[in-house]
């Protein structure tokens, strides 16, 4: 059967990494659980089970990568259990080891401890992805740390910001998700070895009543996993709401990227900044002039299915019976993998657009020249002040003017403003006065100052890592 005649996730083939691919493969997952059965069996070999030997952990071992998948399909078409198929194909490979893989263990020893090893993966990507984002945002911030622009409230211009300023706005939010990463990181812990309901009463029987060697078996195994935490407690299976923190955060970096994408394609509407466009780009088979600005449409598209999908974790995890049910499993499956893919798919486009941002400086010093007589015209009416004039007086002209040039503008004329006021004797200042008085860098506060603070402390943040941060392409 050809790949064109059943459904294949665009995940695979348009959005998602190949690293991050491979993290929620069944390789990595069924190597992982390989992994989690020698690390067992070695810790319970160290406490004294006699049963396990040297021979056989080595003999496991040695058969952690070479995965007889077809023996594993096969036993579970005739068991209907996963765990038990992979189980009966490890032991066919380790014939001496076959009768004491999983020894104590239940299924979820295996599959709940690999999901929080492939998520703690997944998180070190994205972690890696966004260190790469941050450092093209910083790049950018200090490029234009100092070039005024528009700043606008309820999408209308309002005062003067600066270009490096705005994009300082987006690397505090990714900031704050950097950090959110992080203590996920840092908080991931082993379901461990807890047997069927959490209470080790397997452990207890094979170690004869000795607690101590219990959790000894259950250290060694995180400490062999690269786990320094276990969880203290738990049903058959660690606490789902576990999933609800971790997808949470990366919600939390999805809202971010869409709110940097959704300015963007503001600006592009603007025409003040634009999103990489390569020389053979289409961008629209009717409009063969049109510059979309597709990565940001993409970008909010993949980050409103990630957000979404972060819903789904809450719901699982209150409807978790007692000590477990089984309706999380199939659930589970999709949701967590496609949160981590799609999140991958938003970084790569984020890495790409932050990468190329163009900025269109004559567009953008054309609309500070239109709109900062009006911007300035407090300051306006305290120059003509200390000229001598009424303030009160100088704001209803300055409010007439101001009325009046809105007005043609509106109405597709020309406008002037300097001139309305210049013409006005009672304003007491003439054009060069008032046009000295439009020096835009006097306009943009503490901009410059607040870059270089934003991006030295995102700098120090990501440190060396971010020589390491992955580029792409697309």
């Amino acid at each position: 059967m050809s790949q064109h005649d059943r459904y294949i996730s665009p995940f695979s083939t348009r959005y998602a990494s190949d690293e991050m691919q491979y993290i929620f493969s069944d390789d990595n997952k069924f190597r992982t659980w390989r992994r989690l059965w020698v690390a067992l069996a070695r810790a319970e070999m160290d406490q004294g089970l006699t049963n396990i030997t040297p021979d056989m952990v080595a003999e496991l071992e040695a058969h952690v990568d070479d995965i007889n998948y077809e023996v594993a399909i096969e036993r579970e078409k005739l068991v209907r259990h996963d765990v038990m198929s992979h189980v009966y194909a490890y032991g066919q490979q380790c014939p001496k080891a076959a009768g004491i893989i999983h020894l104590g263990a239940t299924s979820c020893y295996v599959g709940d401890n690999t999901d929080i090893i492939v998520m703690r993966q997944g998180l070190e990507l994205i972690r890696k992805k966004l260190i790469g984002v941050l450092a093209n945002l910083a790049d950018f911030a200090e490029q234009y740390k100092d070039m005024p622009c528009l700043a606008y409230t309820h999408c209308q211009p309002a005062q003067l910001t600066t270009v490096g300023k705005r994009a300082t706005l987006w690397m505090n939010e990714f900031y704050m998700d950097l950090q959110e990463i992080d203590h996920q990181i840092s908080q991931l812990a082993l379901r461990g070895v807890k047997g069927t309901t959490g209470t080790q009463a397997s452990f207890i029987e094979l170690f004869n009543g000795d607690s101590a060697k219990v959790k000894a078996v259950e250290a060694d195994v995180c400490a062999q996993m690269g786990f320094d935490k276990v969880v203290p407690v738990c049903g058959q299976t660690y606490s789902r709401k576990v999933d609800y923190n971790v997808l949470s955060a990366i919600a939390g970096l999805a809202q971010s990227a869409m709110k940097m994408a959704t300015d963007i394609r503001l600006l592009a509407n603007f025409k003040e900044m634009e999103e990489p466009f390569e020389k053979n780009q289409i961008g629209s088979s009717a409009m063969p002039y049109k510059r979309n600005p597709m990565r940001c449409e993409r970008i909010c598209s993949l980050a409103r299915y990630v957000i979404a999908d972060a819903q789904n974790a809450p719901m699982t995890a209150m409807t978790q019976w007692l000590e477990r049910t089984l309706d999380d499993s199939a659930n589970r499956r999709i949701s967590l993998p496609e949160a981590f893919l799609a999140t991958d798919g938003v970084l790569r486009l984020v890495q790409n657009v932050t990468k190329g941002l163009h900025v269109n400086e004559k567009i953008v010093e054309k609309l500070v020249r239109d709109y900062l007589p009006f911007i300035a015209t407090e300051n306006l009416m305290m120059a003509a002040v200390k000229r001598g004039g009424d303030r009160q007086q100088l704001h209803e002209i300055i409010r007439e003017a101001s009325m009046q040039e809105t007005a043609k503008m509106k109405n597709g004329e020309s406008w002037d403003l300097v001139a309305q006021l210049a013409a006005r004797p009672e304003f007491g200042m003439t054009a060069e006065e008032i046009r000295a008085e439009l020096e835009p860098s006097r306009y943009i506060g503490r901009c410059p100052e607040q870059v270089a603070a934003m991006t030295a402390a995102c700098r120090a943040l990501i440190g060396a890592d971010a020589q390491q941060a992955e580029e792409l392409t697309l």
